[in-house]
């Protein structure tokens, strides 16, 4: 078989996202599917809506455009604030998409209306994390000037945290989103269909038993896909962590001294990792490298030690493992290395049913 190459579990997928589905279900909390990190895989997005999520969302309209073309049919989100550049695309194959920016959302209600369309926004709203959203204050005066708009929906209003800045998710904070949303609705004679809490970094909050107030969506991705709470990178109870294997085949085996020798200077990719002098090992060459994924985000097998990466060879250290030419070693994954191998055209995905 092939190498390098993603072994994807698709049952293993599909337990992860009905097992969160449930537990959220009873606190009338619905999942968004974020397929970001597969670039729209129509297979996963099929799987996902099958294990029970209320709606797809991802990033880039040509994953939503890929989602489309394969037949998926169900809402979708576009959960990367549009590009004016892509408008007319966004219109035509997104539900809704997350809002900032008023010049965008005006740009929006033009381009429905001239493709015969009702686009859905969302509104971000800005609570300590420094990525996208609107400060709160002005959420007010924004959602005036949106409902005046012809085509354009106002479906409701989230935030993001624990992404540009590691801000947690909280009760302080989810409480003003909570608040916010209860005074948008008061003000102006609404009911808000979403209001959208964040992403997996949330799913410690919501499952703590707090009150969840008017949080009613979660938008997950790596916690369905690696089984993993994204906070601390830690293992959620009941979930599957190997859903996705990279597999890698050695192209060299040789013992070589473990210190490097001559005048050193930089590497191809900046700054040399420290190295510490182990003698003579049992060193590794896989055809996997930095163009193809994260190195700092893999994890080897028991036994083996990952060296440092090129962009096209990765290094081991053996150890005591006996390994030849052509044999191939399986790694479990990180969200890093999971999102640049599904979008290596050199690694080969492989779904298993």
């Amino acid at each position: 078989m092939s190498a390098p190459r993603l072994e994807i579990d698709l049952q293993k997928i599909h337990h992860n996202a009905r097992t969160l589905v449930e537990r959220l279900a009873v606190l009338n909390i619905s999942v968004t599917g974020i397929t970001k990190a597969t670039l729209g895989s129509p297979e996963i997005a099929k799987t996902l809506l099958d294990a029970g999520v209320s709606a797809l969302g991802d990033s880039r309209i040509e994953n939503i455009k890929r989602m489309r073309e394969a037949g998926v049919d169900a809402p979708i989100m576009l959960v990367r604030s549009p590009m004016l550049s892509q408008i007319d695309q966004v219109v035509m194959h997104a539900d809704i998409s997350f809002n900032t920016e008023l010049d965008v959302i005006n740009a929006l209600s033009s381009a429905a209306q001239k493709a015969g369309r009702t686009h859905g926004v969302v509104l971000m709203v800005e609570l300590g994390d420094l990525r996208e959203g609107i400060m709160p204050e002005d959420v007010g005066s924004i959602v005036r000037k949106i409902l005046k708009l012809p085509n354009i929906e106002f479906k409701g209003i989230g935030t993001n945290l624990a992404c540009r800045s590691g801000v947690s998710p909280d009760a302080k904070n989810m409480g003003k989103l909570s608040v916010l949303a209860d005074s948008i609705d008061a003000t102006f004679d609404l009911e808000m269909e979403i209001v959208s809490g964040g992403n997996s970094g949330n799913l410690g909050w919501a499952l703590s038993g707090e009150d969840t107030g008017r949080i009613n969506n979660l938008r997950l991705g790596e916690s369905i896909l690696l089984g993993l709470d994204p906070l601390h990178r830690e293992p959620i109870d009941g979930l599957h962590n190997d859903a996705f294997k990279l597999i890698a085949e050695v192209i060299e085996a040789k013992t070589k001294p473990s210190q490097p020798w001559g005048k050193i200077a930089q590497t191809a990719f900046g700054l040399p990792p420290p190295i510490t002098n182990q003698g003579d090992i049992s060193q590794v060459l896989l055809a996997l490298g930095e163009q193809d994924t994260d190195p700092d985000g893999l994890t080897p097998p028991p036994g083996i030690e990952i060296l440092g990466a090129s962009s096209d060879h990765l290094i081991l250290n053996a150890k005591e493992n006996r390994l030849a030419i052509g044999d191939e070693i399986a790694f479990q994954m990180k969200y890093s290395a999971l999102v640049r191998a599904m979008t290596s055209p050199f690694i080969v995905k492989i779904m298993k049913i």
